[in-house]
């Protein structure tokens, strides 16, 4: 594997016999991926803005013939050397074809476009014909044999892999099998008790980051490991680990280990090239990582979609009296078992589906599902009797996968017009699994699903339209009804909708969409659980926990983990930092937060600049970032913040009727806002009041003809005025209290 410290230290000799032993080891996946290279340099070249303009692509890559050549020649030196032959791929053009009279340039660059590809073909043809039939044939690797200590290693790694997403007694035992594989010299089990130091990932308690972890890391990214790589990577950019940020070796790492395979390190580099972190924004290459982190998060689903995962903002919940979370209380669930055990059929389906699907603060777990489904199946409950349908059409460790079974429920409850259940069938008869496949028939039980707005029948109604199965492909209804899965929250469902904005299916090509798609859909990966962990950890009082997951989700592209890590590094919830770092740190993360559009953030940002958190103070800035979230994001603190600045005069001209006007805003767009307004009009017109008096006299003060109280204290000015006259009162009697 290639060494990034190499590449850091400017080891040449270490790099060249580490790509000498790469090309032995690997050389069909190196020369695929070098070829796949040089098509990427001639086929995806971007525009400033990060998209794709199709109607000047193939103008924009054929100017590019100098990036090409060299990408040629490198590759071509690169595999020469590494074979110790002097012999390079000739990748010139024939130079007996007769000259021919160039007259527009159009057909210039047709002849030049012909070029490029005879290049390519070329290149491609020689270097495949050199691992076809190779000079030095490589050695064919042999299956390491184990022996019996590391093979007792490898079985108790499996092993502790499996049962670290059981509950926490077993998590503990399954702890302890990795610690013994780990001693044994297991590597992987050694990376992933690292990894725990580093994020807590199972019952360790509060995150150390210890030395041996980082230790541990540096080894195994040394010898090419992807995730320990990824993890260097990931300490780099945050600084933490005895590191200081260094978002260039960061880039390094990460390059590598997404390069070795790493989903890490990919989420990492797509994220990055998508807001131009350390590196250039690129739309095209920030849907390169994000396509290959999509598909396999798809790949990984069932088709009825995976686990829920509950989102908290950390400022939200603590600045909004009404917001509420979708986790549920222990004393909730507590309430629905004992409704459950008394025979309650809505309790025992409510809880069958929050153990079957697992979130919202509950973990998943087959067995309890189907303890309370067949509760509720006994009253003949449709909803209950269509989950055990895709219980035993899936399988799954609390039952064995059974066709028949499962058409049975899935009948039953089609019956009693359950859409769950419909749309099972309609799986059913579309696989033709327990039943003959019949197209016409599946279609029916989608769109009978599909009308009662189940998710599953408008998702499979969408597949149909997409490839043409069993109806006129239609591009346009496939649309349709992905939309309507979409906004229900269907994984697989933004998956196809990203596909088609990314390839220009059924639609314009439109790269910032398939990418935000895209990441929508990567977010949703198994590494998403750490959101439930950190705010759990959070809740717990383990904030040093929540912050470092937050930190590292936050290098994943989570928005929610930014904001969560500004808010808590915000109120000095943690001491890992001085005052001064630590607003710095906060203020990068709410920079990254405000770019993906959350409101409050970008408010906060504002904030920083008027008050020198983190950086200098700078009013002009602040009133920038004010301005974006009161135009574009229409949020009422933002316009009251500008309603001020503009009546003091702070990084803009003094304007009171500006300022009025910002109040009348922010009061219009929030109730909450409405008495902060009422208080900000009082005073404003006070001040008008005042400088009037300043320029025109008492006499002609009074001798305004239009004076009308209402006009300038607003309509409810009685209201205001006995306000004041109340809080007056209080204050006398407060003070003339007996002592």
């Amino acid at each position: 594997m290639l060494d990034p410290k190499a590449y850091l230290d400017g080891n040449e000799a270490k790099i060249e016999s580490d790509m000498i032993d790469e090309v032995i080891k690997e050389q069909k996946n190196i020369i695929k991926q070098l070829l796949d290279s040089i098509q990427f340099e001639i086929f995806s070249e971007d525009d400033d803005d990060g998209t794709e303009d199709e109607s000047n692509l193939d103008k924009e890559n054929l100017t590019g013939d100098n990036v090409i050549e060299g990408t040629m020649t490198e590759i071509t030196k690169q595999i020469g050397d590494s074979k110790n032959r002097g012999d390079q791929v000739d990748v010139q053009s024939d130079s007996k074809e007769k000259p021919e009279i160039i007259v527009t340039e159009a057909k210039w660059n047709v002849i030049q476009d012909n070029m490029l590809l005879k290049k390519r073909k070329d290149l491609e043809s020689k270097l495949l014909n050199e691992l076809l039939i190779p000079n030095n044939p490589v050695p064919t690797s042999k299956k390491k044999v184990l022996t019996e200590e590391e093979e007792k290693a490898e079985n108790l790694y499996k092993s502790a892999v499996k049962r670290l997403g059981y509950s926490r007694p077993i998590q503990i035992a399954a702890l302890d099998d990795l610690k013994e594989a780990a001693g044994l010299g297991n590597i992987k089990a050694q990376e992933r008790l690292a990894w725990m130091d580093l994020l807590d990932f199972g019952p360790t308690g509060v995150p150390s980051l210890t030395v041996q972890a980082v230790q541990i890391f540096e080894k195994y990214a040394a010898e090419g490991s992807a995730d320990s790589q990824a993890a260097i990577g990931f300490l780099h950019a945050s600084g933490l680990g005895g590191y200081s940020p260094d978002q260039a070796k960061a880039m390094v790492y990460l390059s590598f280990g997404a390069l070795h395979g790493s989903s890490f390190a990919q989420m990492m580099l797509g994220y990055r090239h998508w807001s131009g972190i350390a590196t250039s924004a690129s739309c095209e290459r920030s849907l390169d990582f994000y396509r290959k982190l999509a598909i396999t998060v798809a790949d990984g689903l069932l088709p009825t979609g995976g686990s829920v995962v509950s989102r908290v903002r950390l400022l939200d919940e603590a600045e909004n009296q009404g917001y509420t979370t979708s986790i549920l209380d222990s004393d909730l669930v507590e309430y629905y078992q004992m409704l459950a055990e008394n025979g309650d059929v809505n309790a025992q389906v409510k809880l069958g589906q929050l153990h079957y699907m697992g979130g919202r603060g509950v973990r998943q777990d087959y067995h309890k599902a189907l303890y309370y489904f067949l509760q509720a199946a006994e009253a003949m409950n449709p909803s209950a009797l269509a989950y055990l349908g895709k219980m035993y059409m899936e399988g799954n460790e609390a039952v064995p996968q059974d066709n028949a079974t499962s058409y049975t429920y899935f009948k039953n409850a089609a019956d009693l017009n359950d859409p769950i259940g419909q749309s099972g069938l309609g799986m059913l008869y579309l696989q033709g699994r327990g039943v003959p496949k019949d197209l016409n028939n599946a279609l029916k039980y989608f769109m009978l699903a599909s009308e009662q707005g189940w998710v599953e029948g408008h998702l499979q109604l969408g597949t149909m339209y997409m490839n043409g199965n069993g109806v006129t492909r239609d591009y346009k209804m496939a649309v349709k009804y992905f939309n309507l899965a979409g906004q229900s929250g269907s994984t697989l469902a933004l998956f196809n909708l990203a596909q088609m904005h990314a390839t220009g299916t059924g639609m314009l090509r439109n790269c910032h969409t398939a990418v935000e798609l895209y990441k929508n859909v990567a977010e949703r990966g198994r590494w998403s659980e750490l959101l439930m962990e950190a705010y759990s950890d959070y809740k717990d009082g383990n904030i040093v926990s929540a912050l470092y997951k937050y930190m590292f989700l936050s290098e994943l592209g989570f928005e929610i983990a930014q904001s969560n890590a500004a808010y808590i590094l915000d109120k000095n919830m943690v001491a890992l930092f001085g005052e001064g770092e630590t607003y710095a740190r906060a203020l990068q993360y709410w920079s990254r937060a405000a770019s993906q559009n959350y409101p409050p953030a970008r408010v906060k940002l504002g904030d920083y600049y008027y008050y020198g958190l983190g950086t200098s103070v700078n009013y002009e800035i602040a009133a920038h970032h004010y301005r974006i979230a009161a135009d574009q994001l229409h949020d009422a603190q933002a316009m009251f913040n500008l309603g001020w600045m503009h009546e003091n005069g702070l990084g803009m001209k003094q304007d009171l009727h500006l300022a009025k006007r910002f109040y009348d805003s922010a009061g219009e767009t929030s109730v909450d806002a409405k008495v902060p307004v009422a208080l900000a009009l009082i005073k404003l017109s006070l001040l008008v009041a005042l400088r009037r008096l300043k320029e025109e006299g008492w006499k002609s003060f009074f001798s305004f003809p239009r004076l009308d109280i209402a006009a300038i204290f607003g309509p409810d000015w009685d209201i205001y005025l006995m306000t004041i006259l109340l809080a007056f009162l209080v204050t006398v009697v407060y003070l003339r209290r007996p002592q």
